[in-house]
């Protein structure tokens, strides 16, 4: 049979694939049997022009028709997805692709494509993407309980100040009210955190921890409340946000004193609203969580000068918990360091019989500016270079003590072991016999020892001295 005697129309029309073609100007005038068939015997008349955009899925017409019209004024090959609408009136995904046909001289004489059905592709596509997003929400968790644990199991103490926070704790975790946790650095503000999910009705469901002060800036809303495909340069794909992964839980904003002014509005509408929106979406999303906040920074001086919402701070702390630092805590340290010696020995394989009652009263004297954190790290260290009985040099300490002075340049809170506790009671106890039991003035005992009042109500504490019994 020669070229000139085929049928090419009659070729096209027979084969199974869903071939179109359309004039340079892309005016779509030919679908084939296949098509036609496809769309339920539809008449070629209704498809002409753009009559074949009644069958693309509304969501998709926009693209669709963005990439088709390019192609018609630079002549390259447009490829897209859209969803088009069967005989059955089921929409279902196709792959359409069109070539360019040119003369010798380059122009367009016609177009010709073809579209694949790829409905099963798509959906392996959504099926694994929901795969990943389980995947990474079950990572996250898994990352969180690891950090869970490396910090205590419980909470180790006996002192007043600690009792007045474990007895906060217990009256709020009943509860859904909003809770802003302040205290130094390492204090346990996330331990805390997790000991009121914990004793609440959704300790069942996620606690998630975010660390705002350790994200970039430019990042933070996106980690918080997750972003849309192509939102930003780097979005490949829709990403859920943590909000949404402690959906019915807890999530714990760490330092949320740094967070930026465009975030803080974000959470103000959180708070408010109980929905959000994914950074590149358009469409609120509820959420169904209970929001722990932390923060060692000074939230009135930052609102002062303007860096911190205060109707976000107002939302915030409904229910505010300010944990003491550990040297106004200072009865607890023996059981502390005791609790922790035993929980590193048993991960390092140790067995400790004892521990240096020169240990005891060096960290019992100790300032802690890092809190609990800088002690479990003196005490993990201590427990690898130690044998039987647990000892901590000294100088691990003295190098980190900034001891204030007196008029005489003396230091009067000991750098560790100099002076002994009975020492140190004993300057205490004339600087309050002096000042007839008064701390602070010009007078007053904290004056006479160059010692912030703080400071030494916090000695007074912990050395257990009745300062009433020098008032005359």
């Amino acid at each position: 049979m020669k070229p000139e005697d085929i049928d090419y129309h009659l070729v096209v029309d027979s084969t199974p694939a869903l071939i179109f073609s359309a004039r340079p100007d892309g005016y779509v005038d030919y679908f084939n049997r296949r098509w036609l068939d496809y769309l339920g015997g539809v008449p070629l008349q209704t498809l002409e022009g753009w009559g074949w955009m009644d069958f693309i899925h509304p969501e998709d017409i926009d693209e669709h028709v963005r990439r088709w019209r390019a192609a018609m004024i630079d002549g390259h090959t447009p490829v897209s997805e859209a969803r088009v609408r069967n005989g059955k009136g089921e929409y279902r995904w196709m792959l359409h692709r069109t070539e360019a046909i040119r003369d010798p001289a380059g122009n367009i004489i016609r177009w010709f494509g073809s579209s694949i059905d790829i409905e099963e592709l798509k959906r392996a596509q959504h099926e694994l993407h929901a795969l990943k997003e389980q995947l990474y929400k079950e990572n996250i968790t898994l990352r969180d309980e690891l950090v869970r644990t490396s910090m205590f199991d419980e909470i180790v103490g006996t002192s007043e100040p600690l009792r007045q926070v474990l007895a906060m704790v217990a009256k709020v975790s009943g509860t859904d009210s909003t809770v802003l946790i302040t205290g130094e650095t390492g204090t346990g503000k996330e331990l805390i955190a997790r000991a009121i999910h914990k004793r609440s009705p959704r300790a069942g469901r996620p606690f998630v921890s975010v660390n705002c002060g350790a994200i970039p800036p430019a990042l933070v809303a996106s980690e918080l409340f997750g972003h849309e495909k192509g939102a930003f340069t780097g979005a490949v794909q829709r990403r859920l946000g943590r909000f949404e992964l402690a959906e019915g839980g807890t999530i714990f904003l760490d330092e949320a004193g740094d967070l930026p002014a465009e975030t803080q509005v974000a959470l103000l509408r959180v708070l408010q609203e109980r929905s959000f929106e994914r950074i590149g979406g358009t469409k609120p999303i509820p959420v169904d969580v209970r929001i722990v906040a932390a923060t060692n920074r000074d939230l009135d001086k930052a609102i002062a000068e303007n860096a911190f919402r205060l109707d976000l701070y107002y939302r915030l702390s409904v229910f505010p918990i300010q944990l003491p630092p550990l040297r106004e805590r200072a009865q607890d340290i023996p059981l502390l360091v005791e609790y922790l010696a035993q929980k590193y020995a048993a991960k390092a394989g140790k067995r400790l019989t004892a521990i240096s009652r020169r240990t005891i009263d060096l960290l019992t004297a100790y300032d802690w500016p890092g809190n609990i954190r800088e002690l479990q790290n003196v005490i993990q260290r201590a427990v690898i270079l130690s044998e039987d009985t647990l000892v901590v040099d000294e100088s691990w300490l003295a190098k980190r003590q900034r001891p204030p002075r007196s008029t005489a340049g003396v230091p009067i809170v000991p750098t560790l072991g100099r002076p002994s506790i009975a020492e140190e009671t004993e300057m205490i106890e004339k600087a309050l016999a002096g000042s007839h039991g008064r701390v602070a003035g010009p007078d007053g005992a904290a004056a006479r020892l160059g010692l912030p009042r703080s400071t030494l109500e916090s000695r007074i504490r912990s050395l257990q001295i009745d300062k009433n019994r020098f008032r005359s």
